[in-house]
């Protein structure tokens, strides 16, 4: 079974998401991808996109992302206040590597003020060829983030004596 990849942009970075999409809908390993805008010509704050990205990946409905907006850090913020969803900025393919290997995040944000189309379209492609290895010494690493994010709860307001 192949990935189900979600994509999203604001207006600063849908052109390399529209790249990006057709690259993934090319991709063998990839079954379905989920765009959840914005459309070219359109204008729509980054944080509407970034959390229905990872909306879809929380609920299930996408395996992974893939956003992009100017600089790539304002996806990965909005995109990080979704429970469970774990998402950076990567310029660069050891980054990149790292965010699957280390950190098993689901969502790969990008900046398209920031690198060239090419370098972007194939992160992307590097994004989806790593798979996570629960039995590594990163998954107790993992596990600490899923459990501060468990007993912070929405507001953050108490750090976890046990942690």
């Amino acid at each position: 079974m192949g990935l189900r990849i979600v994509v999203a942009a604001d207006a600063a970075g849908v052109d390399y998401k529209e790249a990006i999409k057709a690259d993934l809908e090319a991709d063998p390993r990839v079954d379905s991808v989920i765009d959840v805008g914005i459309a070219p010509g359109e204008a729509t704050p980054y944080p509407h996109q970034g959390v229905a990205g990872a909306r879809a990946i929380a609920e299930g409905r996408a395996d992974r992302g893939i956003f992009v907006c100017g600089t790539g850090m304002g996806m990965a913020i909005s995109a990080n206040k979704v429970p469970g969803i774990r998402a950076c900025t990567a310029h660069d393919s050891f980054s990149v590597e790292r965010l699957i290997m280390s950190n098993n995040a689901q969502v790969l944000c990008l900046g398209e003020r920031v690198i060239g189309q090419e370098l972007a379209r194939r992160l992307a492609r590097e994004f989806l060829g790593y798979t996570f290895d629960p039995g590594s010494h990163s998954q107790a690493n993992v596990e600490l983030i899923e459990k501060y994010e468990s007993e912070l709860g929405a507001d953050g307001a108490s750090v976890p004596a046990s942690c």
